[in-house]
């Protein structure tokens, strides 16, 4: 809680303690997950997630920018042999204080950083841990400094610096040494009919130094279209290899049909080569979203991700009923117990994929002031 009293301090002293305009806002949410195999009811869940932003005017189009939340979760798992067990957790969600003028920003603090292309299989999740099996899009922040400057042909330029970020992020499996810094930065510009990005990450893991080179494009034609790819090389001769490579090659369309049929396909590869551009071992997967609106409050999707290597598929099926400030869902999943190979990296963080094994149904309820 440290860091939000120190931003709270800077953006007092900087502002004068006279923000223009102050926005209290938050998410509270109740979630019951049910795995018949294994216990009637699996879990049961309580998350709020209060925010507090706020925005002031430092003359000459210059302005500051602090937002600040919390995210408290109460749980309790059902264990089919054995007491329930019960889980509390209070953490900061989000703590940064941005400094913004007409081309260049920069952000400190805890905060969310995504770029790239990808949906369903993200090469470069690399520091979010966003799953599009959530439809709360809930994901943990990493804790630097941001810098963006936006060129007027919109082609921008980033650079970070993070530190503290001791679990692993994104879909690394190695968490960061403690007590080192990370840093990258990323070129993104436009091309005729879309936009292509580069992207590079330095950090020292509990294993090696490791770096990180991404590439992204996407086109919107009558298609969309995108690729996305990264090579992760790990600077040791202790490992069998020392390269991960994944790429993604995606595409959607709505179709007219009623009120629009969005389809959305993903082939992805994921492999451990041991040369850059060499062959290695890996795995196939692809993945199909499609998700259609039925008026205004009702809205169905699905997704089937397919590991062709290991013959195993996942399924779920969400309908959402969206009001003012209420939204309501269910969710049936038909998924193996366990992934196999590199399955678990593929489909991102292993407790997000385990969130989902098996064969049940999630009941969610959301408020958003």
């Amino acid at each position: 809680m440290h860091k939000l009293a120190a931003l709270i301090i800077a953006w007092a002293l900087a502002t004068g303690a006279e923000a223009q305009q102050i926005a209290v806002s938050g998410q509270a949410s109740a979630l019951l997950n049910s795995k018949p195999e294994s216990t009637l009811v699996s879990q049961v869940g309580l998350r709020y997630i209060p925010e507090l932003a706020a925005q002031a005017p430092l003359g000459g189009g210059d302005s500051l920018a602090l937002d600040l939340s919390l995210d408290g979760v109460l749980l309790e798992t059902i264990h089919l042999h054995g007491p329930a067990s019960l889980d509390a957790s209070l953490a900061a969600y989000r703590a940064w204080l941005r400094f913004n003028t007409h081309r260049f920003e920069t952000r400190v603090g805890l905060q969310k950083i995504t770029f790239g292309s990808a949906t369903l299989f993200r090469p470069l999740m690399w520091f979010d841990r966003v799953d599009p099996r959530d439809p709360l899009g809930i994901t943990d922040g990493v804790t630097g400094v941001l810098s963006r400057y936006y060129f007027p042909n919109n082609t921008n330029i980033w650079a970070w610096g993070l530190y503290g970020n001791t679990s692993p992020t994104g879909w690394a499996s190695t968490p960061t040494d403690h007590g080192t810094v990370e840093y990258g930065g990323r070129v993104q510009t436009p091309v005729p009919a879309g936009e292509v990005g580069f992207t590079y990450h330095h950090r020292k893991t509990t294993d090696a130094p490791e770096d990180r080179f991404g590439l992204d494009a996407k086109w919107n034609l009558e298609v969309g279209l995108w690729v996305e790819a990264a090579l992760v090389h790990l600077h040791t001769a202790a490992l069998p290899t020392a390269y991960q490579r994944f790429s993604t090659v995606g595409a959607d369309y709505t179709v007219p049909v009623g009120n629009g049929l969005h389809l959305l396909t993903e082939t992805s590869r994921f492999e451990t080569p041991t040369a850059p551009f060499g062959g290695g071992h890996g795995a196939w997967f692809s993945g199909l979203s499609a998700d259609y609106p039925f008026g205004v409050l009702d809205h169905l999707s699905a997704i089937v991700y397919a590991n062709w290597e290991a013959h195993q598929w996942y399924r779920i099926l969400m309908w959402r009923r969206a009001y003012d400030m209420w939204t309501l869902y269910a969710l049936v999943f038909w998924n193996p117990e366990q992934p196999q190979g590199l399955a678990s990296l593929a489909l991102g963080p292993p407790q997000q994929t385990q969130a989902f094994a098996g064969r049940g149904v999630e009941l969610l309820v959301a408020f958003n002031y």
